[in-house]
């Protein structure tokens, strides 16, 4: 059980231990601020990318992915407007590094 689990959990002292609710977390992910957030999290690992690592590339191209989401619903298609698109390969961690950024 995670409550006890964390009654014998020692910890440092002034250390905090957070915890948070992912319910529709996709459905609330604004495409600008997740693009940001990655770009903040290359920008704080650039030592350990190569030198020639493409991150304007990524985030255009991950930008109109988000922004450009196609999908099909019984015999119609839609284009996705705002928030998180579903369905595409990279939805899943691109709405866990912006969660985790936040």
């Amino acid at each position: 059980m995670v409550i006890q689990e964390l009654k014998d959990l020692t910890i440092p002292k002034g250390a905090l231990i957070f915890s948070a609710d992912a319910v529709s977390m996709y459905t609330n992910i604004e495409t600008h601020l997740a693009v940001e957030s990655i770009k903040n999290l290359i920008l704080a690992h650039a030592k350990m990318l190569p030198n020639n690592f493409p991150t304007s590339l990524i985030l255009e191209t991950l930008t109109i992915v988000m922004n450009n989401n196609i999908f099909s619903f019984a015999d119609s298609y839609w284009l996705q407007l705002s928030v998180t698109a579903m369905g595409t390969p990279v939805t899943c961690s691109y709405a866990t590094i912006s969660f985790g950024h936040h």
